[in-house]
């Protein structure tokens, strides 16, 4: 007996003196719980301060299995409350763990329901919910956040650690049913919101493109489509678009693809539209007069390949004009032939084709281009009708914003300014610029494009009372993986700006496998339509009509 008592005397010295911190840090770990305090998430704006993106207050409901007396019957009452199962919440609530999560971003009444029950070992952590106000307008732009706060595409992931703020820290002293006791240990350091970022996104324009979108693609029963509105003077995107889409709101429910802003993600074979590229580089280069006669058969020989014209026609005279307004191959290939391969490769470059534009969005393509030590006769010609070569829809809106701002490329961009959490507005830096080609080539660029929408194949684009310059495009669609192309399918487009003069907004309306395969007949019509709305919401004002170029053949 007094063995056994000294040997009771040293453990309680021991405990008392040597170990008692130790026992005080294991009596802490028991009683003291840590949780993170996510900061509030700065909101994403339209242009005109309209949301687009906010945070809405909500409760992650969590347990101490620890303190759970009665896992079933805990289960059982928690079930029907948060629509899950009562097997998965046994599960839950028996394993050898402090924490596990019950419900994610919980609704006020439905946690209110569960704080009336007092059950013991279940907890609350206040948290926020994403809401998108707008739901699928602008969604492809916007993007979404995980459960746990976190940008997971779009400009959410482009400017997460802008948006997501510093989290705070709570710790709490817990009593033996789980709960915080009222006179225990409580700790806090506030978590500091996010920043607000303003987007150049004019929401009312963004809807009523898409709304125009979804109806060109079910009238021509596309596969989908995707249109760019593009300020040319800034690069400021004023509206992005690829049908289908889906709402942020209900992630669960969107198709696979949907979430993607193929706009920028996604390149395709521009066709004609890359026209536009060789009528610049043979006048910068001075390759080809204006007036210049060129002999254009249906159809040439080009190693062991033979290209041809859209339609069938006779030996044409044509000058470079007419190649753009009746859309030749053979013309583009003859203007390339004098430009030379040096020279067309060096122009795609400098029009931003073969690298990204820069805008910085999650997932952007830089498109396709042929390296220079690959090119031969044939790579020069399909190039110069826009075939062999990939761009995304937005470089190809950078490049008719840069022949309609005077032969100088600009950054695209999505956001203008952020508001930083004391409310005070910042603006972005202005758009970085380059010199492409000269004033005098672009001016001379837009009449042959204003040419071709008043008498050649972009006549369906024409607006009564403006003056538009723009291309059609028709371009065949790769094989995925393989050689060749797609037989009978093809990406419609057009691409232009108004007005010609002075021009306010650039546009991009393509449609991918239509019905009616020709740029002209598919998508000149919802450029018009997109046209029409963004003059009537942006409120641009006519100018006077540029002067026609030098034609050969007669006016349609």
């Amino acid at each position: 007996m007094t063995l056994a008592l000294v040997t009771i005397v040293v453990r309680l010295g021991v405990l008392a003196v040597a170990q008692t911190g130790h026992m005080k840090d294991r009596a802490a770990d028991q009683r003291l719980r840590t949780f993170v305090l996510p900061a509030d998430r700065g909101e994403i704006l339209d242009a005109n301060g309209r949301r687009l993106a906010l945070s809405m207050p909500a409760t992650d409901v969590y347990a101490d299995p620890r303190y759970v007396d009665d896992p079933w019957g805990t289960a059982t009452q928690l079930a029907p409350i948060l629509d899950q199962r009562v097997g998965a919440l046994v599960e839950a609530l028996s394993t050898d763990t402090t924490f596990v999560y019950l419900g994610r971003q919980v609704a006020p009444d439905v946690t209110e329901r569960i704080a009336d029950l007092a059950l013991q070992g279940i907890g609350f952590l206040d948290v926020t919910e994403r809401f998108y106000p707008a739901g699928p307008v602008g969604g492809q732009v916007v993007g979404f956040v995980g459960v746990d706060g976190e940008g997971l595409a779009g400009l959410e992931l482009q400017y997460q650690d802008l948006l997501a703020g510093t989290p705070g820290q709570r710790t709490v002293e817990i009593g033996r049913d789980g709960q915080p006791i009222a006179s225990g240990v409580f700790d806090e350091r506030p978590p500091v919101m996010g920043s607000s970022i303003v987007t150049t996104i004019d929401r009312d324009l963004q809807f009523q493109v898409q709304a125009l979108l979804e109806e060109a693609v079910q009238q021509q029963r596309a596969q989908g489509g995707t249109v760019v509105v593009l300020e040319p003077g800034t690069g400021d995107v004023l509206a992005m678009a690829s049908y289908p889409w889906f709402d942020p709101n209900a992630l669960g429910e969107a198709a696979p693809g949907t979430i993607r802003n193929r706009a920028i993600t996604d390149a395709y074979e521009p066709g004609s539209t890359n026209k536009v590229i060789t009528a610049a580089a043979a006048l910068e280069e001075r390759a080809l007069p204006l007036d210049q006669l060129l002999s254009v058969p249906w159809t040439m020989r080009v190693g062991d390949f033979t290209i041809h014209d859209a339609e069938s026609h006779t030996l044409q005279q044509m000058m470079l004009g007419d190649v753009i307004a009746r859309s030749s191959n053979i013309g583009a290939v003859q203007v390339a032939n004098e430009v030379g391969s040096n020279d067309m490769a060096a122009y795609l470059a400098r029009f931003g084709l073969g690298s990204e534009t820069g805008i910085g969005f999650p997932g952007e393509s830089s498109g396709i281009t042929v390296p220079f030590y690959n090119w031969d006769e044939v790579i020069l010609a399909t190039t110069a009708y826009g075939q062999g070569i990939t761009a995304t829809p937005l470089q190809m809106a950078s490049v008719f914003a840069t022949i309609a701002n005077d032969g100088r490329w600009v950054r695209p961009r999505l956001v203008e300014a952020r508001i930083d959490p004391e409310g005070v507005r910042h603006e972005a830096a202005a758009s970085p610029g380059r010199r492409v080609v000269s004033r005098r080539t672009s001016l001379n660029v837009a009449r042959m494009l204003a040419f071709a929408v008043a008498h050649g194949t972009g006549m369906n684009a024409s607006v009564p009372g403006y003056q538009v310059a723009g291309k059609t495009g028709t371009a065949r669609i790769p094989r995925h993986g393989e050689p060749g192309y797609l037989q009978g399918q093809y990406m419609a487009s057009f691409i232009g700006f108004l007005p010609a003069r002075d021009p306010s907004v650039v546009i991009a309306a393509i449609l991918d496998r239509p019905a009616q395969r020709y740029g002209s007949v598919a998508a000149a019509p919802l450029f018009q339509r997109v046209a029409r709305a963004a003059i009537a919401q942006l409120r641009i004002e006519a100018t006077e009509p540029l002067s026609p170029p030098p034609h050969a053949l007669p006016a349609a």
